[in-house]
């Protein structure tokens, strides 16, 4: 599993992509709360209770919005 760190124009964590083995991302805000999944076999982006987002990866703007 490689964990990717996203940050703010400031170097603040703003938030993680995980990425599984399997490929499938998972989106953690900096608290490592999960805001959302992506599944590159659907291209669907998922919020953490699984309702579908949109198509495409998404991740980002799930971990930004608050």
């Amino acid at each position: 599993m490689s964990t990717q760190t996203l940050k703010d124009s400031q170097y603040r964590v703003i938030g993680y992509i995980e990425t599984r083995s399997d490929g499938m991302q998972v989106g953690k805000d900096p608290q490592y709360r999960v805001k959302g999944y992506y599944d590159p076999k659907t291209n669907k982006t998922k919020d953490a209770q699984y309702r579908v987002v949109g198509e495409g990866n998404l991740l980002a703007s799930l971990i930004t919005s608050r």
